[in-house]
């Protein structure tokens, strides 16, 4: 044990601490003031406020050094407060203050002001020096919806600009000018609309002066309570301190301490909340007659929905009725629409989003090595020698997670990134195997090829921790490198170079997301990446392993209550007798044990005549699904549809009965992220008037159903979840605290960082071989289809769009486009900005065109985000073979300059 001294008291040195660190543990953070550090910045020193005298012996010789970036060593005699470094420190501020135009002595405007704050705290009553002119009379820049800056009030402490660098990893500020001309700009010297901000509010939060803030900020010295949850977008699942005051939300920060994403946000997480209380929220229950929505009360509805599903059942059988549950909703929530689906009405046709996007991974994975979910934790990133992307842009669908994994790259981890775009990524990463779409499988069995062929596999984790390796040898052996390079459209020798690489890392970490799993080969992908980890040890150890991008929230929440048709809660078999049995006891009713409807079997039995109602919550199949005029026929077709929503979607207006949902500022419960983390959302405001959480409003139902059910409470829930789900057995509410844990949690209340380090949980990892398979899709259309369209999703916005067109992100980011390369452009007389007719054997839609060469020529991309496309008229109803996802990155059109921008749903 090693020990400094602060003010001659003796205390312990922790390893890798700087004198800052050690004085702040052992004093407390205001023991010496700082301006130009930040918790989630790297030490810089330039300010030097920080500064203590640092001694070799008790009251020796003493030398001024900055504090937050010398390392503390034994022995030293360290004094935060000696008459010398209080007279520095007052000189300092004084000099600052001369260049800074507020008064912060007497100031009450800037109420989250650091320089007052420290001012205050060194001392500061006059200042002595003549006001400096250099930055005093800057232009506002007020061109953003949700940032601003007043450069004027500017201290050149470079928190922004490495914020900018070492959070978000953008490099959009820096400084100009030398000496006491410098100043600040944004790129080359532009607003923040101009320049390539992404618009994360990493340097608003940074500012220690508001010379950049939030819109909000200046609202936030208002609040009256903070309050923790989580986000609501994507699934990195961030933690949020939302700032309120009298029932309104006035700013969200990020803590610095939470785990998930350390003191950084998305534009989304940080600024898209003001969906929460917008004039077009649905607040009072429907019912439509004569093709009108009419307003009823909570009761009525309640009556019409229970008559309405108790009649069906008895006429046509539980199997008539379904539910589709939502990834956006707790998991309480969740637990509760597949126990109402399952117990109450007795059937098994419950689903979820997680169908549409990562029921291959689940699949998949579970096959592989017994669990469907990450087997990593995201701060192993820190410790990845290595990293593999593939189909997968995290930069703009999961941006705190893919900002961590640029600055790895930048900082000179080698990297692979497969996707069929040249996304952010790309740019920095060692190799990129730009690859034809839907040809995921042939590329990894080239990968697989080299590593065997080249002797790189790692021979001592497949002998003792795996089977089916000989088999899948024996068929990968077999294959022709020549004919794969020709089906990827990569050349062989860059997918050798690659795959050796990876092989030979220490510590691979790979990550995938929808471009892995929305294909007809999505599962056997799945597999395939999980034996290119085998195969090279790359499984239960630090910096490695596999590891699912989720795309919504608590998709991975979702299923581990069991919103699937063929796992109950804690992915148990619904078909295995015994679980059948468990099911039947805990929920005191018969649980049918036969598998239920997928979402796209849902839609054919309805077609169909043999499913009469479906309950959706807070999932607007209608514009996200593929094959829109199918979903549309579909919900045209049943009996009774009812839509759980926040606003009028697209899936909402074709509703039998409309229930109004809450948003989760207004709930609580809880989301488990793409990591396996349980984290608590903690209702911030109350549901708007008219509106009931979703949980509660399933548990009225159940109750008019003639199933008691208490009334929703996350901890009651939660308690409940914790005896049925195995690996929530010890999951406490009271215990999750800021940052949750990772399940499995056991009884002890201990929680899993890593799975699989001893061995995997089907026992040993299963290696398996798929062939390649040309795309249904492509392999009928090709000929008269010739180009394929290819879906993703932008940073501004989150999949329908329905919450984010109601906030200022729709200044941002204001349409739809479709992507096309300068070549494809050429050839079809098609400018920039051109509308174009995409149309494909199910229809076709206008789009305005951006020409990039970030696509290869042939391949087109376009996402869904805004209504007045609608995109997916023309995807396929195409899926994974094994899983049912839709294959929505595979789709066969043509292209065309369009005569005019029509309404395609009229036209359709």
């Amino acid at each position: 044990m090693k020990y400094a001294y602060i003010n001659n008291q003796k205390l312990e040195i922790k390893e890798g601490e700087t004198v800052l660190s050690f004085i702040k543990r052992h004093k407390g953070d205001q023991a010496v003031p700082t301006l130009c550090d930040a918790p989630n910045l790297d030490p810089f020193g330039s300010c030097r406020v920080c500064s203590v005298d640092v001694a070799l012996e008790e009251n020796g010789a003493s030398k001024t050094m900055a504090s937050c970036h010398t390392p503390v060593m034994e022995g030293q005699y360290i004094y935060p407060d000696s008459p010398s470094i209080k007279s520095l420190r007052k000189n300092i501020i004084e000099l600052v203050l001369t260049d800074h135009p507020l008064d912060c002595l007497t100031c009450e405007v800037n109420g989250n002001c650091e320089l007052q704050t420290v001012a205050a705290q060194v001392g500061i009553r006059e200042v002595r020096y003549p006001e400096g002119e250099n930055h005093l009379n800057r232009e506002k820049d007020l061109s953003h919806p949700y940032m601003t800056s007043d450069l004027s009030k500017c201290i050149n402490c470079y928190r922004c600009v490495r914020a900018c660098d070492e959070v978000q990893g953008q490099m959009v500020l820096s400084m100009a000018g030398r000496g006491f001309d410098s100043v600040i700009v944004k790129g080359q010297d532009q607003s923040f609309m101009e320049s390539d901000c992404v618009s994360c509010g990493a340097c608003s939060q940074a500012c220690p002066t508001s010379a950049i803030s939030d819109v909000f900020q200046s609202k936030a010295i208002e609040a009256t309570e903070k309050t923790r949850t989580i986000c609501t977008y994507c699934g990195v699942g961030c933690n949020l301190e939302v700032s309120t005051a009298s029932g309104e939300i006035l700013s969200i920060q990020a803590p610095y301490d939470a785990a998930a994403n350390g003191g950084h946000t998305c534009l989304k997480g940080r600024y898209a909340f003001k969906f929460y209380n917008h004039p077009e929220r649905l607040t009072s229950p429907m019912i439509k007659r004569n093709g009108t929505f009419e307003k009823v009360s909570w009761d009525e509805a309640y009556d019409h929905i229970v008559n309405e599903f108790k009649r069906i059942k008895a006429s046509n059988g539980p199997d008539a009725i379904a539910g589709i549950s939502s990834a956006r909703t707790p998991n309480e929530e969740n637990y509760l629409m597949q126990k109402f689906i399952r117990a109450v009405v007795g059937t098994n046709n419950i689903d979820c989003c997680a169908r549409v996007c990562h029921s291959p991974t689940a699949l998949g994975m579970q096959r592989s090595f017994g669990t469907g979910a990450a087997t990593n934790s995201i701060e192993d990133l820190d410790y990845a020698k290595f990293i593999l992307v593939i189909g997968a842009n995290p930069t703009d669908a999961h941006p705190v997670t893919g900002a961590k994994i640029k600055q790895r790259m930048m900082k000179g981890v080698p990297s692979i990134v497969i996707d069929p775009r040249r996304i952010e990524l790309a740019k920095y990463a060692t190799y990129h195997l730009q690859l034809k779409p839907g040809t995921n499988v042939a590329l990894l069995n080239m990968m697989l090829y080299y590593i065997i062929s080249e002797g790189a596999e790692d021979q001592e984790f497949i002998s003792s921790r795996t089977e089916g390796y000989e088999e899948m040898k024996a068929e990968i052996l077999k294959l022709d490198m020549d004919e794969m390079a020709e089906v990827t459209g990569v050349d062989k020798n860059l997918v050798k170079e690659a795959a050796l690489a990876y092989a030979a890392s220490p510590a691979a970490m790979e990550f995938h997301g929808l471009g892995v799993t929305e294909h007809l080969q999505g599962t056997f992908t799945v597999q395939l990446i999980a034996d290119l980890a085998m195969i090279s040890g790359n499984i239960g150890k630090k910096g490695a392993g596999v590891n699912p991008l989720r795309g919504q929230n608590n998709v991975q929440g979702a299923a581990d209550m069991g919103a699937q048709p063929h796992q109950g809660a804690g992915y148990l078999d619904v078909t295995d007798p015994e679980m059948n049995s468990r099911y039947n006891a805990f929920y005191r009713s018969d649980v049918p044990s036969h598998i239920g409807f997928k979402i796209p079997e849902m839609f054919d039995a309805a077609i169909a005549g043999d499913l009469k109602a479906l309950w959706i919550i807070g999932e607007d199949v209608v514009q996200t699904d593929p094959n829109t005029n199918k979903v549309i026929e579909a919900m045209e077709s049943l009996e009774l549809l009812v839509v759980q929503e926040l606003f009028m979607t697209e899936t909402a207006m074709r509703a039998t009965v409309i229930l109004p949902g809450a948003s989760f500022l207004e709930k609580e419960g809880t989301f488990t992220n793409g990591e396996r983390r349980i984290q608590r959302v903690n209702k911030v405001v109350e549901p708007l008037e008219g509106c009931k959480p979703d949980g509660q409003i399933i548990v009225d139902v159940m109750n008019r159903m003639g199933y008691d059910q208490p009334d929703y409470t996350a901890k009651g829930m939660l308690e409940e979840i914790s005896q049925i789900v195995p690996f929530f057995k010890g999951v406490k509410w009271e215990e999750l605290g800021d940052n949750g844990k990772q399940w499995p949690v056991l009884e002890d209340g201990t929680d899993t960082q890593m799975l699989h380090i001893e061995e995997f949980k089907r026992g040993k990892g299963k290696f398996q071989y798929y062939d390649y398979q040309k795309s249904r899709e492509v392999e009928r259309n090709e000929k008269d289809f010739p180009y394929i369209i290819t879906t993703n999703r932008e940073l501004e916005h989150y999949n329908c769009g329905a919450m984010t067109r109601r906030t200022g992100n729709v200044e941002i980011l204001t349409e739809d486009v479709l992507m096309i390369h300068p070549d494809d452009a050429k050839k079809e007389g098609i400018a920039n900005g051109d509308f174009v007719c995409v149309e494909s054997a199910r229809g076709k839609v206008d789009i305005k065109a951006e020409i990039t060469d970030e696509m290869k020529p042939g391949i087109l991309s376009s996402t869904f985000h805004f209504p007045e496309v609608m995109l997916n008229i023309i995807t396929s109803d195409e899926h994974c073979s094994e899983a049912m996802c839709p294959e929505y990155k595979v789709v066969s059109v043509r292209i065309r300059k369009s005569k005019g921008k029509h309404k395609q749903l009229a036209e359709a």
